[in-house]
């Protein structure tokens, strides 16, 4: 892992060359807040760097909402998404192990990830409702994305992570070695602010094992009263960056459709006959988090659960699913 150093005018200038031969999504401002967008040149000074977070989730651009899985696709173009936090990224290597599995891999997935660079970017700040570190995730990568961006006034920092991260930087002609301390000290310093926001922010919040140990032992009054308000919308599921069930649909002349499918929604479990185990609003709601912190910790190493507050800001009836577990603990 090195650094390296580039200036705004030329990282631009290296971006607009790069839209020649590759597809580039970057988190963009706009009236709602910040999200990816599908850039053009004159998109380019409109990056947004070092906030948390765009409103998608990272695995939309792996999974779909919709796909038709008996189609053919154009991959021919290499796809770059800028500005990835690490709470995507992490969530990202769940689904990896899903779709990766040597025993049921998915070549459509295998593709996307094959064909994309992923750039994150260190978060220099918080919202609301972020709680990264609670589950021991920092909120910058420098492991699992390709590089990472971070600017600071005119200039852009890139922090060289992978193979792919080196053949791309390879691309930035005007870049140079990162030289003297002041920079990496800038850096640690935004990084330990954010830490501490963090911490401070989410004070008392039980980690990801504890939260799976008090989710399993929790009684029936707690998922009723946070059920209350729950309206079957599956904007929590559907948001969530690990979240990954899906419904096969046939269609005519032999197509199949997949389309991403949600524990919250009602007839999610209804199988022939009519028989639904989550019929019941409280188990359905209960499903989804004993799914989060206790099933799938059994089965795979990586978190089901990333901190990054997205189903709480997505809540229709306004649950905030760290004052249940506050509660709980």
């Amino acid at each position: 892992m090195r650094y390296i150093s580039v200036k705004k005018e030329d990282w631009d200038n290296s971006l607009e060359q790069l839209l020649l031969s590759c597809i580039i999504f970057a988190p963009v401002r706009n009236e709602f807040g910040i999200d990816y967008e599908l850039l053009k040149p004159s998109d380019i000074p409109d990056i947004v760097f070092n906030e948390p977070k765009p409103a998608t989730p990272l695995k939309n651009f792996f999974l779909p909402v919709t796909e038709n899985v008996t189609s053919l696709r154009d991959t021919a173009k290499q796809r770059i998404i800028i500005g990835v936090p690490a709470c995507d990224i992490h969530g990202l290597s769940l689904i990896d192990e899903i779709y990766l599995d040597k025993d049921f891999n998915d070549m459509f997935y295998r593709q996307r990830r094959e064909n994309t660079i992923l750039i994150s970017s260190d978060c220099f700040g918080t919202q609301e409702h972020c709680h990264c570190l609670s589950y021991d995730i920092k909120p910058f990568d420098d492991s699992m994305s390709d590089m990472a961006v971070i600017r600071k006034d005119e200039e852009i920092i890139l922090r060289i992570i992978s193979e792919k991260g080196e053949e791309l930087a390879n691309k930035f002609t005007q870049a140079q070695p990162l030289e003297g301390k002041d920079v990496l000290l800038f850096i640690e310093k935004e990084h330990k602010r954010t830490e501490d926001s963090l911490q401070k922010a989410n004070k008392g919040l039980p980690d990801y094992k504890m939260t799976g140990i008090i989710v399993e032992k929790a009684g029936n009054e707690i998922w009723k009263k946070y059920s209350s308000r729950c309206v079957s919308c599956g904007a929590c599921t559907t948001i969530c960056p690990t979240c990954t069930c899906f419904i096969l649909i046939d269609k005519p002349n032999f197509e199949k459709v997949k389309q991403t499918d949600a524990c919250q929604y009602p007839g999610f479990a209804r199988v022939a006959g009519g028989e639904d185990p989550l019929f019941k609003l409280p188990l359905r709601f209960r499903n989804r988090y004993m799914c989060k912190y206790v099933w799938k910790p059994l089965k795979f190493k990586s978190l089901a659960c990333t901190g990054c507050g997205r189903c709480i800001e997505a809540c229709i009836g306004k649950i905030n699913k760290n004052e249940l577990f506050m509660e709980l603990s």
